[in-house]
């Protein structure tokens, strides 16, 4: 388990971050990040932090018109999150106009804050950095995601030495409205 010692006690506090040497795979802390696809007026709050905040009047386009790999290349770029702040506040309106509000509790979610990962305990080689957590508001639907970048002992694509990782975008709680 990573660990810190308190400055000048000597005292043990925690853990930092994420390691192989645990199984199953743990985290304290996460990176996030939202998008929207056929919404009007998509607002994300999380950690009283406003992460997205779309145009009332603009529908964005829909995950069909999108780039086929758009949300696998979605990356979380609100860093370092200890868990778990309250839950993330959305609002936005549905393709056909109708007004919506969720609270989506994150904590709730990754309560046994677990990384989900597509990795078997013998494939993974080193520390973990911070899991990416993924809010994507589709039309009527929020679905959040996990990405974790994973050490691996093989390579992923043979012959390309920079593919000795896996990041698979894992779904992990969904919920229409």
């Amino acid at each position: 388990m990573a660990m810190t010692q308190e400055s000048g006690t000597g005292k043990t506090v925690g853990k930092i971050d994420s390691t192989a040497t645990e199984w199953p795979l743990t985290f304290v802390r996460h990176n996030f990040g939202a998008t929207s696809y056929s919404t009007y007026g998509c607002k994300v709050v999380y950690n009283g932090f406003l992460h997205l905040s779309d145009d009332e009047d603009v529908l964005q386009i829909s995950s069909a018109s999108a780039h086929p790999d758009a949300l696998k290349k979605l990356s979380a770029g609100y860093l370092s999150v200890r868990n778990f702040p309250g839950p993330a506040k959305v609002t936005w309106r549905s393709a056909d106009g109708a007004a919506h509000q969720a609270e989506v509790d994150i904590g709730e979610i990754f309560k046994d804050q677990k990384v989900l990962h597509n990795v078997p305990k013998e494939e993974v080689l080193g520390d973990l950095g911070n899991p990416d957590i993924l809010l994507e508001v589709n039309d009527r639907t929020i679905n959040v995601y996990m990405r974790a970048f994973v050490p691996t002992r093989e390579l992923q694509i043979p012959g390309n030495k920079y593919s000795r990782f896996r990041d698979d975008l894992i779904l992990a709680w969904s919920k229409t409205y």
